[in-house]
């Protein structure tokens, strides 16, 4: 006996109905993948677990950096679309063709700087904005300039956002430093020139410490801590070997 117009017309509907089913389902699974985005994640936590298996499993001891790096919300400064990925243990891009350096490295470079609280920074190399905050909730007087317009826009914001408004930014060449504001107590920069700066050597205070990844572009550098003596001279002590993104503006030319 063949099927009655009702039930040929239950099946049809039941078949749309799986149809569309399988069509959200995709659309839901195509969302999740392009996104890369966990369906929860706990920024606390693995904030939390960033300081314990990155940096105190590597050796950073100062208190006072990894109190820093527990209290700032690192994802804040990463663009939205991976914001989860704000505490991996890696450097991650922040637009521009910058990045913003592993978490070990920001450690590592203020740890050198044996930072107390108080002391004028100066930090050349902007990108995020993340290690002036990092000074800054250490009790730093921050001055951090960019090169790059867009970058310094971003990390203005992003400071202003997650409460670092005292940061002092500005747009330039960081091959000059910030000369109406020096001397300072301590400078670090996060991109790399081929060699040390000489004006911005100048512009430290005696006793002071700079720290700067010296090397060929897109190779392996060595970070270098420079210490100027009271009397001017400057002892200089190698780390470790990184590698930055190389150092640009008018040090470009005195290669």
């Amino acid at each position: 006996m063949p099927n009655s117009p009702a039930k040929r017309g239950h099946r049809s509907m039941a078949v749309v109905l799986v149809a569309l089913a399988l069509f959200l389902a995709v659309l839901i699974l195509r969302r999740m993948v392009m996104s890369e985005e966990p369906m929860s994640w706990n920024p606390d936590s693995m904030r939390a677990k960033m300081v314990e298996t990155q940096l105190i499993y590597r050796g950073i001891k100062d208190e006072r950096v990894l109190s820093a790096m527990r209290t700032i919300p690192r994802h804040r400064f990463v663009p939205q679309r991976i914001e989860h990925r704000a505490y991996e243990d890696n450097a991650l891009p922040i637009g521009e063709e910058q990045t913003i350096s592993q978490p070990y490295i920001v450690a590592y470079m203020t740890e050198a700087l044996k930072l107390s609280g108080g002391e004028k920074v100066l930090e050349v190399g902007t990108g995020s904005g993340y290690e002036a905050a990092v000074l800054a909730e250490m009790g730093c007087e921050v001055y951090t300039i960019e090169i790059i317009p867009e970058l310094t826009q971003t990390a203005r914001r992003q400071l202003d956002e997650a409460g670092y408004g005292q940061v002092h930014t500005r747009t330039g060449d960081g091959y000059f430093g910030w000369p109406e504001e020096a001397p300072f107590d301590a400078i670090i920069i996060t991109a790399a020139p081929q060699k040390v700066p000489v004006a911005l050597l100048d512009q430290l205070k005696p006793g002071g410490r700079m720290i700067v990844p010296v090397g060929p572009e897109y190779g392996v550098q060595n970070l270098l801590r420079l210490t100027k003596t009271q009397e001017g001279r400057v002892a200089t002590d190698t780390l470790i070997p990184v590698v930055f993104v190389p150092m640009t503006g008018e040090i470009e030319g005195k290669k």
